[in-house]
């Protein structure tokens, strides 16, 4: 008879690891390694041979990079959401795809569980459960790390060298990383105490900070279309290979680096260092044409729905009916955002230098100080006196306070 199958997220790192041959012992189940690539480099280089290695029957690598940009990063950048102000979402918005992917594996194995490594404090884990509970909910979740008795690194480390395993361990860098084409989130070691400084020069991976950026500026160009980036400086590019590009320009230029204290979806707080080079500067580039391209009302609204969007993001609640209304308002309000913006990368920052857009709504026969046909000064007068009027009536009542 054949032994049910199992699905594992798998990273190739210590935990995913030692899961394999945990699985074979405590469920007897065959494991299906399942790599996900959402633009992680070379951290996908020998999988194949490590998961079979480690007991695994079959193997999986599967490159979602660019359905990652269109169907989730654009999604997300077209909404403006970024939770608590700082964080853009790099690990967040990836982890309903993994799962996704993880589930339609499952499905074509005929699996009967899905085992992820996440530990029982990080959002991780809530973040793949909520999207195989919405696509699979027969399926079983198995999370290790919420039920084995090890408890450390180190007991991981003697029981894959109790069995002949090899350990995929790095000497004298042990941050906690999280690596996709958006961005690189860093935790552990000096981070987690909130009163050092990081440690940036042994710390960053895919830029420089600000200090050693260049002394000379650059310029770029970047154009949109209905709210997605599709050219740099006037070249056409497809979403993996813009992105990558401007990954490059940022890192160099010491863009989108941050420090932050979030608050977890667990209830506590932690500290990581976010690099998010080419996604800050299509962050400030798409604010800039709905500046230009949104009218008020549409505009204020729209800020309010970003952070809305950003909690449901973070909290793993991708597949959900809010997420999608919210996703569909957006869309309706992207349909003018067209145009182009330059933008001068120095030292870290993201200087505004012009924009233009066929739905700009600026019209500077209006904005000038010289009066033109469409606005006459005198006008100004009764609106003032109408807006003003409850104000006016709570002075003569003797109500406003001083």
């Amino acid at each position: 008879m054949a032994k049910e199958k199992v699905v594992l997220a798998y990273s190739g790192g210590l935990d995913t690891t030692v899961i394999i041959p945990w699985l074979k012992e405590n469920y007897d189940y065959d494991v299906v390694a399942a790599c996900i690539d959402v633009g992680q480099g070379k951290e996908t280089d020998g999988l194949e041979e490590r998961a079979l290695a480690s007991g695994a029957c079959k193997f999986y690598l599967m490159d979602v990079t660019e359905e990652f940009i269109t169907d989730y990063i654009y999604p997300t950048l077209k909404a403006g959401a970024i939770y608590e102000t700082t964080y853009m979402l790099g690990t967040s918005m990836a982890r309903p795809l993994i799962a996704k992917v993880l589930v339609d594996i499952a499905k074509k194995e005929g699996a009967t569980a899905i085992c992820h490594g996440c530990t029982g404090k990080g959002n991780d884990q809530v973040r793949f459960e909520l999207t195989i509970k919405a696509l699979a909910p027969e399926l079983k979740i198995i999370a290790p790390w919420r039920i084995w008795d090890m408890q450390s690194r180190e007991e991981e480390i003697e029981y894959c060298q109790q069995r002949g395993i090899e350990c995929p361990i790095k000497t004298g860098d042990s941050y906690s990383r999280d690596r996709n084409i958006w961005h690189i989130s860093h935790e552990g070691l000096e981070l987690e105490d909130p009163s050092q400084a990081p440690h940036y020069d042994s710390l960053l991976k895919l830029g420089v900070t600000p200090q050693a950026a260049p002394d000379e500026e650059v310029q770029i160009s970047l154009d949109f279309e209905k709210g997605v980036p599709v050219a740099l400086n006037g070249e056409k590019m497809d979403p993996v290979t813009l992105l990558k590009a401007l990954n490059k320009l940022g890192g160099e230029h010491g863009i989108g680096i941050t420090d932050i204290l979030e608050n977890r979806v667990v209830g506590m707080k932690s500290r990581g260092v976010y690099e998010t080079p080419g996604g800050t500067i299509m962050f400030k580039a798409h604010e800039q044409l709905e500046h230009m391209c949104l009218d008020k009302q549409t505009y204020a609204y729209k800020q309010q729905i970003a952070v809305k969007y950003a909690e449901l993001v973070y909290s793993g609640e991708w597949f959900t009916p809010l997420r999608e209304a919210l996703a569909a308002f957006v869309d309706s309000t992207q349909e003018v955002i067209t145009g182009t913006v330059n933008l001068v990368l120095y030292k870290g920052n993201i200087i505004p230098a012009g924009c233009t857009s066929p739905y700009s709504l600026y019209s500077e026969s209006i904005a000038s100080f010289t009066t033109g046909e469409l606005y006459d000064h005198k006008d100004a007068e009764g609106f003032i006196n109408l807006f003003g009027l409850p104000l006016k009536i709570r002075g003569m009542k003797g109500l406003t306070k001083i």
